[in-house]
């Protein structure tokens, strides 16, 4: 009787201290977890896929640093993109590195690890984002593709570039409306290597949240037009966050 006690004391006790630590306070992971569900998944004036999409992210912030790992899948499966982002914010500005890639849906073609600049599928952009004015929440976007499968019909690289004018109003503190501009600064694929200077994207975006207790869901609807194809667009999005 003696040794089963024992051997019980043995098995349980590391179950004790388990659980006595467990009830210390623990300290705040930098890593969260966010998911997208779009309507219609329209990117700087561009569209992609012709069904809704869900994207999927995974991100670590510390201090101003974020990494992230974003994925997105249309339904239908005729869009796929995998994105990773490193960045650094503060108050005034964001500066970024992106690494834009688009999968097959389906089937073991792809090349991810091809990284010659005159065959790889990725796109690496640089941006900026600045925020001037403290007290008018006006924003101003440069970016620029600086490598990869973005080319004109010579073979040369395009350097797509992309700039960005925005304002936002905030009426409460979870509905806000913003309105942006954007346009391509040269020939790029913002207008298939064919014209320069455009205007690509006009956008007004109301974001609001549905409260459910303690508890709001995120949602937003956006026009956008895009001036060169002449096209409109609305686009509803759902917004969820382990934050």
């Amino acid at each position: 009787m003696k040794k089963v006690f024992v051997t019980l004391f043995g098995i349980l006790m590391p179950l004790f201290v388990s659980a006595e630590n467990d009830s210390k306070p623990l300290s705040k992971s930098n890593f969260s977890l966010s998911a997208e569900l779009n309507m219609k998944y329209v990117w700087r004036g561009l569209e992609y896929g012709n069904s809704p999409l869900a994207f999927g992210t995974l991100a670590y912030d510390y201090k101003g640093f974020n990494a992230n790992v974003l994925g997105g899948y249309a339904t239908n499966g005729d869009f796929s993109e995998v994105v990773i982002s490193a960045s650094y914010s503060n108050k005034y500005f964001t500066f970024g590195v992106s690494d834009f890639y688009y999968p097959s849906a389906t089937g073991s073609d792809d090349q991810y690890i091809e990284f010659d600049n005159h065959k790889t599928g990725h796109l690496l952009e640089t941006y900026l984002t600045v925020r001037p004015f403290t007290k008018v929440p006006v924003w101003m976007t440069l970016s620029t593709f600086v490598y990869g499968n973005d080319k004109l019909k010579d073979g040369d690289q395009a350097f797509s570039s992309y700039a960005e004018l925005g304002y936002t109003h905030s009426f409460t503190e979870n509905n806000s409306l913003s309105l942006a501009v954007g346009a391509n600064l040269n020939k790029s694929f913002y207008t298939k290597y064919e014209k320069g200077f455009n205007v690509t994207n006009i956008t007004a975006k109301y974001m609001t949240g549905i409260r459910f207790g303690k508890f709001v869901l995120p949602m937003s609807g956006s026009f956008i037009y895009n001036p060169i194809t002449d096209k409109p667009f609305f686009s509803f999005s759902l917004y969820f966050s382990s934050k």
